[in-house]
This record gives structure tokens, sequence and C-alpha cells, in this order.
């Protein structure tokens, strides 16, 4: 296989023009195993059994034939993808719609749960050739009779044993009955257990069977270590990183433009040499990047995934993962960017508490495993600087213009009456700019790990006391409270104010205290020691397209509430286990069923009367969108994860009336 993975170029495949010129435009000349074993088939429109491990380019080994093959006239779904998590299906359409970029009209539509059910609707109604979906809102859609299957010729399974394990059996074989006879299948997998077989054996029609299983060598080529978020900023914490491992180019992984943009700003004003890499950068510019970071004019790329796909610099000793990637595969292709050439390389990925799952399925997928690291202090960091500056300075020492220079030190001496030592500091103080060569007093990520520490202790001593709905602790020592100006009238949930706190202003899980969610406004309780960065963001913070205006506010009535944050509703049952954060998290994890609980299907109220299967994406079958049913607002999918004041008889308000307000 190694053999014609040299030989066979797409060019030699039959691939349409308009496929070809973007692989061309994207510098992808010679397919990869999996790709150049699938293609032929599924051009041919056989059945496809594919055995393949993430990191294979399995997306474009479906994809590209499915792309060749459209009609763009036609309205309705030509080719139906089945992922098993809302992260992945968005990466894949995401791949497809990069592949497809040179053909006009293409429409390519991503259908989830935790998104509006609403858009998606319209977005099927307006036309769409090519859906990539999770099993429970594709389902879903079928069921409203608003996606159609009818004129569907491909059907793919990707990632089928992690649909398996995730326990969309039922739902995925439900949506592959409904699928027409004459549709080719295509399914693609890292394992094979005897479920899939059964799918296999009932679906596919003598299928073509492509095996390129077997281990990823690039983790063998790459160091790989994690730094758990705690105790101050991912930023402060790239700088630390930057400045104290050897690097010598580095390429810094991000999820949004936004972020690429922001990041390199932050580190081109503290004195790196930084660009952003991005796909609206246009094509003359990015090749300039690249090439500046190969010559040593840049040091640092901040980039995101779709760009830095086969980006090759030898130079590039490490890929700092800043966001976790949504999948393996993404993992797989950034870390791949170093340990280029025959070179050892090194992977550090930053990783919030609420991530190590996804962590740990990196960790499984690849056969690697990961070494957890500490940052350096910054006293350490400042040493660091000091080190170098010696090493700068011990170069100059023989520069013929040294003489010069010592005449002015005599001359300045002399004008500011000072002596050569003060002269000094004062010159080596102005050298510092932004990067201090010593520091006063404790360093902040010491005094925060020691709060982290002691508030796990209160919650093991105390575990019943109240807090941020369900264990964190109401004190107003650290916190302040603020007023935001949007709540439930505003459709506004748990999760949108939490993914908006991490995601718009950086705080990591334990920065953000208490929330109450109220009709017209909520309470949210933040840190008092914000910086003046931070401190700016929120001042400017919008929650679905709106401003919050937050003010600081005395309110304190936090404790009313025993619900989990987000979605975990204690002694309910309604809530889904590994997604705490209200269904921010990126990671798909087991049980989860895109935001749903195991056994409950989507969060439904497992206490309240065992959750009925079938509530999926917020409840059919007389409860569609939240709707009420028996006087009690069901958990749903769609609105995220908000069950706070959800309570049973409240019907949609915020109040919960127990036995301490009758």
């Amino acid at each position: 296989m190694a053999d014609q993975e040299v030989q066979i170029k797409f060019s030699e495949l039959d691939l349409s023009a308009d496929i070809l010129s973007a692989l061309d435009a994207m510098g992808f000349v010679s397919p990869t195993p999996i790709q150049a074993a699938a293609i032929p088939h599924l051009i041919e429109g056989k059945d496809l059994l594919g055995k393949a491990q993430t990191g294979t380019g399995k997306t474009a080994a479906f994809s590209l034939p499915l792309l060749s093959k459209l009609n763009l006239d036609q309205r309705k779904p030509q080719a139906i993808v089945l992922a098993p998590t809302r992260e992945l299906a968005i990466q894949v359409a995401a791949e497809v719609k990069n592949l497809g970029k040179n053909i006009k009209g293409l429409k390519v539509l991503e259908i989830y749960g935790g998104a509006s059910i609403v858009d998606q609707m319209r977005a099927l109604k307006s036309g769409a050739h090519i859906v990539v979906g999770t099993p429970g809102r594709v389902q879903d859609l079928i069921n409203r009779d608003r996606l159609h299957l009818d004129e569907v010729a491909t059907f793919v399974l990707d990632e089928a044993d992690e649909m398996l394990n995730m326990g969309f059996v039922d739902d995925v074989t439900w949506i592959m009955e409904q699928a027409p006879e004459t549709a080719q299948r295509v399914l693609f997998s890292a394992t094979m257990p005897p479920m899939l077989k059964n799918i296999v054996q009932r679906f596919l029609r003598n299928p073509e069977h492509v095996d390129v299983a077997g281990k990823n060598h690039t983790v063998d080529k790459v160091e790989q270590q994690y730094w758990v978020v705690k105790g101050i900023e991912k930023d402060e914490a790239m700088s630390r990183l930057l400045e104290t491992e050897e690097t010598d180019a580095s390429i810094v992984f991000v999820r949004t433009r936004q972020d690429t943009e922001r990041l390199a700003d932050w580190l081109l004003a503290r004195g790196f040499k930084a660009a952003a890499l991005h796909g609206d950068i246009p094509q003359s510019q990015r090749e300039r990047t690249v090439d500046n970071i190969k010559q040593g004019v840049i040091d640092i790329l901040v980039a995101t995934d779709v760009v830095a796909r086969g980006l090759d610099v030898p130079r590039i000793t490490h890929v700092f993962n800043y966001d976790i990637p949504f999948d393996v595969e993404s993992y797989i292709h950034r870390i791949g960017r170093t340990g280029r050439a025959g070179r050892k390389g090194k992977a550090i990925l930053l990783v919030r508490p609420n991530q190590i799952r996804m962590l740990r399925t990196i960790e499984r997928v690849t056969k690697s495993s990961m070494e957890e690291i500490q940052l350096p202090l910054r006293d350490k960091v400042a040493e660091a600087r000091l080190v170098k500056l010696g090493a700068e300075l011990e170069a100059e020492k023989e520069h013929k213009a040294v003489e010069k220079f010592a005449e002015l030190v005599e001359k300045l001496q002399e004008s500011l009456e000072i002596d050569a030592a003060t002269l000094a500091a004062i010159l080596l103080k102005r050298q510092q700019g932004k990067r201090p060569l010593f520091y006063v007093g404790a360093d902040p990520m010491v005094a925060a790990i020691e709060r982290d520490k002691q508030r796990r202790k209160e919650r093991r001593d105390n575990p019943r006391e109240g807090g941020r709905e369900g264990g964190r602790s109401f004190n107003n020592q650290d916190w302040d409270t603020y007023e935001l100006q949007v709540g439930r009238d505003q459709g506004v949930q748990v999760k949108d104010i939490v993914g908006a706190l991490a995601n718009e202003l950086g705080l990591v899980k334990g920065s953000i205290g208490a929330i109450k969610l109220a009709q017209g406004q909520t309470y949210v309780q933040l840190p008092k020691a914000m910086n003046s960065e931070t401190a700016g963001k929120l001042a400017k913070l919008r929650i679905r397209q709106k401003e919050v205006g937050a003010v600081v506010s005395d309110f304190d009535d936090f404790r009313e509430s025993r619900g989990g944050r987000g979605g975990e509703r204690r002694g309910n049952g309604g809530g889904y286990r590994g997604n705490r954060e209200g269904g921010r998290g990126g990671e798909g994890h087991r049980g989860r069923r895109e935001g749903g609980h195991r056994g409950s299907r989507d969060g439904g109220n497992g206490g309240n009367g065992g959750g009925y299967r079938g509530n999926r994406e917020g409840g059919r079958d007389g409860n569609r969108e939240g709707g009420n049913r028996d006087g009690e607002r069901r958990f749903d999918r769609n609105r995220g994860g908000d069950n706070r004041g959800n309570y049973r008889g409240e019907r949609g308000h915020g109040r919960r009336t127990n036995s301490s307000e009758s």
C-alpha cells in the first residue's frame, strides 16, 4: 500500500474537474491509503465497509466521490452522513464544504441537537445536496416530515463503532430502514464489534472491504503533554510555555477565526513574533505567512484546523493545542505538523477540567499516553528571560561599536549625576519592556491553586451545603454578583450564560460562581479579582446577539434551587452525564446522546416518570419543543441544558413553589 500511495495521484482517479482544482489549490497531490483504496469503489457506486483508524483521511475518502456525482439541480438531499457527535458533524460538514468550494451552488447542511431545529427545518426547505447529522436530530426531522430520504443516493455511517458505543444502535437502525433500497451504503469504523457486524450484514449489499487499520505513526514521533487549566488564564499560560520551552517555531491551534486574530495580537503586543492563519485570509497572504515562518521572519502561527492541514514546515518543533480539538482526527492532524523530517516534535494540550474525558479518548484511540505537566511559576519565567538576555549580551561583547557606547555611558553618568550601576539598572528596566525580569509578590497561580484545593476540601467536608446550584459556595468574599439584562423572556438558558463567560471572557469553570436565571434578567457570581481585560470584555458581552449590560448587584438569593447546573438535576434524573456545562463541552461523551442522559433520552425527566423513551430532541408526541404535558415542563435538548427553575407544575415560571415559600 505504501507503493500505491506514492504512485497514485488524485488526477488519475475519476474525480470531477472542480474537485481536482480544489485539491490542487490545497496542495493535495496523492491520496492517503484509505482514499486510494476506497474512492474507485465509491465512484462505481458499490457499498463499502472501511476499517480505518481516525487520522487516515476517511472524510475525504467518502466526500470526494459524493461531490463528484452531485446533481446540483436536485433540491432534496442526495447524501446523508451520520456522525456520532455534533462536533464531528460540524467538522465533517466543514471539510465537505472546503473540498467542494469550487462547486458553485453547493449546499451542505449540518443538523444536530443543541441548535435551533426551526433554523434547520428552514434550511432543509430551501434545499440541501448533502446533509451531515447526528442520529437523534436526523430521526426527529424525518419524523416531522421535514427531512426526506426518498432521493438519497448515498448513505454514510462515519465513526460507526463510536455511534454504537454511545447507544445510538436503535436510532441508526431505524434511519437506515428509511433509506431507499437503491441507496449506496458506506460504513467507516476503527473497530468491528459484533453489534456493528449485524448492521453490516443487514444493510450492506456485497460490500467492498477496505482495511487500512493499524497504528498511526504520527504519534510515535511526537512527545505529548497536557496542562489542566487552572489558576491563570490560557493566554498567560501560552506566554509561559512559549518562553520556557526550547522552541524553534510553533503552531498554536485555536477553534475560531476570531481567536486566531485575538491571540496573535496578544502575543505580538508582548514581543512574540506571531501571525494569525485562518480560512478568511486571502490565499496569497496565507502563502506569504507560511513562507515567513519558514524563513524565520515569524516564529509562531496561531491557526485554525482547516488551514493548517498539510502544512509542512521543518522548523516547527512544537504544537500547542490552546483549544482541545473536537475529535481525535483533528488532534492527529494537528500534532502531525511537528516531528517532520525525521525530527522529534512536541505537542502540549491545554485542557479544561470538564474536557478530561476527551483527552482520555484521544489517548485511547491513538494508543498513547500524555504526561501531565505544571506551568512554570512566573519567577522561573523571569529567570529564563534573564538567561536569554545574558546570552544576547554575551554575543555583543566583542562588537566594534561597544567603545563608542562606553563613551556615551560616561556622558550620561555626568549629566544625570548617577553611577554606572544605577544607569545600567535604568537601561535594564527599559530593556525588559512588557516582559518583566523580576516579579514582586506571590504568583497568582499559586493562590488560585490553593483556592481550588480549599474548595475541593470544603465540598468534601460539606457536600450538601448550598452552592452553584449543586456544590459551589455562596460566600461573597471572593465573588461579586452581576445582574445581566437577559433572562428566560429572551430565550436565554444557563448554557448560554456559561458558554459566553467561558468562551468570550476566557473564564475557567472555577471562576464562575452561582447562577440564577429569572424572567427578564440573570444573576451570576464572578470573581472579585477580575483583571481589567476580562472586565472590559464583560462590559461588551453579548448573549444571543443581545447586549447583557452587566452591572454589580446586591442580589444573593441563590439558595432556592437544588438542581445541577446547566442540566444536571439531582434527584430528578433528568441531567445529562458527562456534559454538566449545559451543552458547552465538545466531547460527545458516552451516554450523552447529543446532550441527553442514557436511559432518559436527552435529559427527559428521568425521576418524574422515567423520562419516556422517544422524548428525543426536546420531546415529540405532544411535547414538541419543550411543550407542556400534564402540567410538567420537560427538559428540552434544543433549548440547551437549562433545568434551573423548570420545576414540576411550573409552566414556564422561574420560581420554585416549595415549602419554604408556601
